[in-house]
């Protein structure tokens, strides 16, 4: 009988632990929210994407004259710098510069300021495409001027000690000088 006695009081015991776990607490939660009703889905096409960029934005190399001078009229404008041509620095071009473009003539600023795909470039007074120009940068011989869009305005090569020669990007010569 002594057995019977701990069965029953273990049976007493699970059955109040059960008891224990019911509660009137939870009686009162709402179900939660309705599910969403699924979105209505649209075909999908496929098709090619246009270039980066939108259409090719360097010009066009000139057909006449030599490779290295490409002859637009009585002008020759450098296409290529000289092999000759001397490596830049930021140091270099760091500066004000006289700057002579079809006649015309304006003052360029270039402090070695980090903006855009170079250096901060300050146009004053330029008249065309110079108007526009927002910043630069060196490569090797090569000094480009950019937009404020990232485009380019002109590519020039160091010509001598204190001057630069080259073109615009609507191919007016174009001349830096101190």
């Amino acid at each position: 009988m002594g057995s019977l006695k701990v069965n029953l009081l273990t049976v007493a015991a699970v059955g109040m632990v059960l008891a224990g776990c019911q509660s009137s607490r939870l009686d009162n939660v709402s179900p939660g929210p309705a599910p969403l009703q699924p979105a209505p889905s649209g075909t999908v096409s496929q098709s090619q994407l246009p270039p980066p960029g939108g259409a090719n934005q360097f010009p066009t190399a000139p057909t006449t004259g030599t490779p290295a001078t490409g002859a637009q009229g009585n002008t020759q404008v450098a296409a290529v710098p000289p092999e000759n041509a001397p490596d830049l620095t930021a140091g270099s071009v760091a500066g004000v510069w006289n700057a002579s473009m079809g006649g015309q003539s304006c003052k360029i600023a270039t402090p070695q300021t980090k903006f855009g795909q170079g250096y901060r470039a300050g146009p004053l007074r330029c008249p065309g495409e110079l108007a526009n120009l927002s910043s630069w940068a060196v490569s090797g011989k090569q000094l480009t001027l950019y937009d404020a869009a990232g485009g380019t305005v002109a590519k020039l090569y160091s010509s001598g000690q204190s001057s630069f020669d080259g073109q615009t990007s609507g191919g007016q010569a174009l001349r830096l000088s101190r």
